[in-house]
């Protein structure tokens, strides 16, 4: 019996990689994760999971969902060998674009770490509020 794929949420600096980067090309690993916390979850990731793609500082919302294709290996660019990257595959924008002002504004979504743990760049979304999100996002889940 396989596992039910888990639900994500990762940040990114448009500026720096942005969901249009990530539709550019057929995966990318998720380099660069240096918190603690953030990088166990990372570690948790598995293929088939699905995960939010969320434009961070100035735009602040979440654009698309990707899906993570490969097992957590170590990130190429720690030279200390100690932090690790998934491959992400983008699998469709969102219809509409789900602002961080629009979720804290939903009361159904008040205990997700986006709101609770706002500098935490990857966390867990659980099913229930998935469903919101895509269904706010214009893409059902």
């Amino acid at each position: 019996m396989t596992a039910t794929p888990n639900r994500w949420l990762v940040k990114s600096e448009p500026s720096s990689w942005s969901w249009r980067d990530q539709m550019g090309v057929e995966s990318e690993p998720w380099t660069g994760v240096r918190n603690h916390q953030a990088a166990n979850f990372l570690r948790s990731m598995r293929p088939g999971d699905t995960v939010f793609f969320y434009h961070s500082v100035q735009e602040k919302r979440i654009v698309g969902i990707a899906r993570v294709v490969s097992d957590p290996y170590p990130d190429p660019t720690d030279p200390d060998g100690r932090w690790t990257v998934v491959d992400l595959k983008a699998i469709r924008p969102f219809e509409r674009p789900v602002t961080l002002a629009e979720i804290k504004a939903d009361p159904r979504l008040a205990d997700l770490p986006l709101i609770r743990q706002s500098r935490l760049s990857v966390m867990p979304i659980d099913e229930a509020s998935w469903k919101i999100l895509c269904d706010l996002g214009g893409v059902g889940s």
